[in-house]
């Protein structure tokens, strides 16, 4: 069995104003340190219908979203959140990837799948576009393992230093998916409290102070997320990848190192073994120190194909 990896050249055509740290020399970064990995199996992300989007947004969201995107140049739909000719094919196809990375472990043709798609995802609540995202992709691909393939339960664990309240948001009624965050605190987007838990306990967030670095986030998977998602039993594990909590980034300072990002990646990949038969789908979301960027993305893939 095999890593997919799956993406898209798109992802350069979702542009953003000079100096905005979501750039689309990310997209560049990510497959500069994944090009040396000759185990992956490289997938195309396919523009997802909109029926996927609606599984999590409702039709008139996606109708704001699609007249917002210009002819040229750009648009800002926040002070953070851009959007130019190419972001909704890029957005579209950034889901369709989490869509067929799920259907690709769940029908057994890989034992896991990094989408390595741009724009993010996790910040995209249910009719807002905000934190550099327009979709919840991650959420969407929630919905799809349950709704779709017909999984009773499904968890998503998401490790990027900024809370990931779009996906919170989508999930909060969601009985069925449990979403597990790590995140810095303070910091954007100012949700992703202890006593956040969701419509049904079906949401675990573990705030962690500035410049704790590593044995702060190992504690906390340990002791916290890894028994709540065992204790949930899941039928697939999701991951939503953000690398921003690296110590080079410039927008937080949880001041992790790569081989963070490598021992986080192998342990949801040896609980996966121990409850899913291995099954997880990992999506991109931040990571804005493009060499940290690089080379956490490589680890992070590196630990999928040795899982």
């Amino acid at each position: 069995m095999t890593t997919a990896l799956i993406t898209h050249p798109a992802s350069l055509n979702h542009v953003t104003p000079p100096g905005h740290p979501e750039q689309v020399a990310r997209y560049g970064a990510v497959m500069r340190g994944l090009e040396p990995l000759d185990a992956l199996d490289r997938r195309e992300a396919p523009v997802c219908t909109r029926a996927e989007i609606l599984r999590c947004h409702p039709e008139a969201y996606l109708a704001r979203i699609e007249a917002a995107i210009p002819e040229t140049g750009l648009r800002a739909l926040d002070a953070d959140t851009h959007v130019s000719p190419g972001s909704l094919e890029a957005a579209m196809r950034a889901v369709g990837g989490a869509c067929v990375g799920v259907d690709a472990v769940l029908a057994g043709e890989v034992t896991n799948a990094f989408v390595a798609m741009r724009p993010p995802g996790h910040h995209a609540e249910t009719s807002t576009a905000m934190g550099f995202c327009l979709f919840g992709t991650v959420a969407i691909a929630a919905r799809r393992a349950l709704d779709h393939h017909g999984l009773n339960r499904v968890a998503v664990i998401d490790f990027d230093v900024h809370h990931g309240n779009g996906t919170q948001d989508l999930l909060w009624e969601e009985e069925r998916a449990l979403f597990c965050s790590t995140h810095q605190m303070p910091l954007y987007p100012g949700s992703g409290a202890a006593t956040e838990t969701g419509a049904h306990g079906n949401v675990v967030n573990v705030p962690l102070d500035p410049m704790t670095g590593s044995a702060a986030m190992r504690r906390a998977y340990d002791d916290v997320i890894f028994p709540a998602v065992a204790a949930f039993k899941p039928d697939l594990i999701l991951v939503s990848a953000g690398f921003d909590a690296h110590e080079a980034d410039p927008l937080a300072n949880l001041n992790w190192k790569t081989e963070d990002f490598a021992w986080i990646t192998r342990r949801i990949c040896e609980v996966a073994g121990d409850l899913c038969d291995g099954r997880v789908v990992s999506s991109l979301e931040g990571g804005y120190d493009l060499d940290a960027l690089r080379d956490s993305a490589a680890a992070h893939a590196a630990a999928m194909i040795a899982a």
